[in-house]
């Protein structure tokens, strides 16, 4: 189409030079703009070779990917750059991706950190942290949105059964939380033999409809990025 601008996004290449590597960051834009539906191209960039760091430089001195080229003009800052998308890519031709509910937003908003902490640290204790914080989303999850409450009915509604954080369809808020879920699911598992929990119902649920979704399953780095990024960084546990 005439009126269709030229986005690319950069992200931070894998260990193989040209598969996408860990960075929920990278993800979360990815997420965005495939759920925007918008024609975009997407390039990795291997920080290892000169002569794409040279690239870098001259296309956006001093900036780290992911950033993205939005009509040959650079956007960086991946909270600037989701509120950019937001904005420009809008109805009638574009979904809106912002969560109906605030609390949408916030919702498993410390489970990263904790699990950072649980990580880095040879404390076990600290895996306390990590499932108070679980149990906490999984509570959101569970908890019937505002929306599945029919106020007429008698019935109780009980559990939600919804797919994703504000409902049945993903949305800004599922961008940021999905990509560090799952890297706090891949190392666990393998550096702590961790799973989450079978009772976190809520959670499960969240993500398998996730990896039912090509925009969050075809988004993702693979496993061993994931485990890779985290080897020297994941403490043995005393």
């Amino acid at each position: 189409m005439a009126d269709e601008k030229q986005v690319e996004l950069f992200v931070k290449a894998g260990s193989d030079g040209q598969s996408i590597g860990n960075c929920p960051f990278s993800q979360r834009l990815f997420m965005v703009l495939w759920l925007k539906g918008v024609t975009f191209n997407v390039t990795t960039l291997d920080m290892k070779r000169k002569f794409e760091n040279q690239y870098l430089k001259d296309l956006a001195p001093g900036v780290q990917p992911p950033f993205l080229l939005y009509d040959n003009e650079v956007k960086t800052d991946t909270n600037k750059i989701e509120e950019f998308l937001e904005e420009t890519l809008c109805p009638p031709k574009y979904p809106r991706l912002a969560a109906k509910n605030p609390e949408s937003n916030t919702a498993g908003s410390n489970v990263f950190s904790k699990f950072s902490a649980y990580i880095k640290n040879a404390n076990p204790a600290l895996e306390k942290g990590l499932l108070k914080s679980l149990a906490q989303l999984d509570e959101y999850l569970n908890s019937p949105l505002p929306d599945e409450i029919d106020e007429n009915s008698a019935e109780d509604i009980g559990t939600s059964t919804r797919k994703f954080l504000d409902g049945n369809e993903l949305t800004l808020a599922d961008c940021n939380l999905l990509p560090k879920l799952h890297i706090v699911q891949v190392v666990c598992r393998k550096y702590r033999d961790f799973e989450f929990p079978q009772q976190l119902k809520g959670i499960w649920r969240y993500l398998n409809s996730a990896n039912s979704c090509e925009e969050f399953a075809n988004t993702c780095p693979k496993d061993e990025e994931i485990e890779l990024a985290y080897a020297t960084v994941a403490k043995p546990l005393k």
